[in-house]
C-alpha cells in the first residue's frame, strides 16, 4: 500500500448529501415566507395577484416549481465555493510555476533533501506528489540491486501512484455541478409547461380570466429564468474548475517528467 501524503478537502458523500437537503429547505423558506409574503399582494393575499411591479410576489406566483429551482441555484452555489477552497488548498502556498522551477534548479545541483522541504512548505497536491517522487529518488539512488531500468520504472510508478491519489480528491463533487446545469433548464422546461398549461386553460373558457392568464405567464416565464440561471452558472463553473486541474494535473506531469529524467540521467 501507498504511504504517499494524500492532500484531504472537500464533501464527503455525507456532507453532499446534507448539503443538498439543506439548499431545499432553505429553497422552500424563501420561496414561503420571503416571495409568499402578504405584503407582495392585493389585500394581503398571496392568493390573491400581486402588487403592480412587485417582483417578489411575480416570482411566487412562478408556483412550486420555484422552491426547486431556488435549491438547485444554492446547491450550485455551495459547491462552487466548496471546489473554490478545495482546489485552493490543492494549490499549496505558492505559485505553482514559480515551485516547479525552484525543484528543477535542485535537481540539477543535486540538493534532494532541500527540494523535499520545499515540499513540505509548499503543501498542496502537486507538492505531495513531488515529494512522494523525491523521497524515492533518495532511497533508490544508491540501491545496488537494482538496476538503472528497474530504478527507473520504481520511480514512474511512485510518481504514478502519488498522482493517482490525489486527482480524485481534485475532481470530487464535479460531477455535481455537472448535473445541475442539465438538471436546473429541464426543471425549468416543466415549470415553464406547467404554467402554460394553465395559461391555455384561462384562455379556453368563453371569457377569458386575466388574472389566470396572468398567473400562467408568470410561472411559465419565472421557471424559465431560474432554470436557464442555474444552468448557465453551473456550465461557467464546472469549466473553471476543470480547466483549473487541467492545469494542476499538467504541473503534476510536468514535475513528474522533471524528475524521472534526472534520475535516468544521473543513475547508474
Amino acid at each position: 500500500m501507498s504511504k504517499n501524503k494524500k492532500t484531504a478537502g472537500g464533501f464527503t458523500s455525507l456532507m453532499a448529501s446534507i448539503a443538498i437537503v439543506i439548499s431545499l429547505v432553505i429553497g422552500i423558506i424563501i420561496y414561503k415566507f420571503i416571495f409568499g409574503d402578504p405584503s407582495h399582494f392585493v389585500d394581503g393575499d398571496n392568493t390573491a395577484e400581486p402588487l403592480e411591479g412587485n417582483l417578489m410576489g411575480t416570482i411566487y406566483k412562478g408556483g412550486f416549481i420555484v422552491p426547486i429551482l431556488l435549491a438547485m441555484n444554492l446547491i450550485i452555489i455551495i459547491f462552487s465555493i466548496e471546489r473554490f477552497v478545495t482546489l485552493a488548498m490543492a494549490k499549496g502556498k505558492g505559485g505553482t510555476d514559480k515551485f516547479v522551477g525552484s525543484i528543477r534548479t535542485m535537481l540539477e545541483n543535486k540538493q534532494i533533501n532541500e527540494a523535499i522541504e520545499v515540499c513540505d512548505k509548499q503543501k498542496g497536491s502537486l507538492a505531495n506528489v513531488v515529494r512522494a517522487g523525491l523521497t524515492k529518488y533518495e532511497h533508490i539512488a544508491n540501491d545496488d540491486s537494482k538496476s538503472k531500468e528497474q530504478k527507473v520504472e520504481s520511480m514512474t510508478k511512485e510518481l504514478e501512484e502519488a498522482t493517482a491519489l490525489e486527482l480524485p480528491m481534485l475532481s470530487k463533487n464535479l460531477g455535481v455541478l455537472s448535473t445541475s446545469a442539465s438538471i436546473s433548464t429541464l426543471i425549468g422546461l416543466i415549470g415553464t409547461v406547467l404554467g402554460m398549461i394553465n395559461a391555455f386553460k384561462a384562455l379556453s373558457s368563453g371569457t377569458p380570466d386575466p388574472g389566470a392568464l396572468a398567473t400562467g405567464i408568470s410561472e411559465a416565464l419565472i421557471n424559465t429564468a431560474f432554470g436557464i440561471i442555474g444552468s448557465t452558472l453551473a456550465i461557467i463553473m464546472y469549466n473553471f474548475f476543470s480547466t483549473k486541474i487541467d492545469t494542476m494535473t499538467y504541473s503534476m506531469d510536468e514535475a513528474s517528467y522533471s524528475i524521472v529524467q534526472d534520475f535516468s540521467t544521473n543513475t547508474k
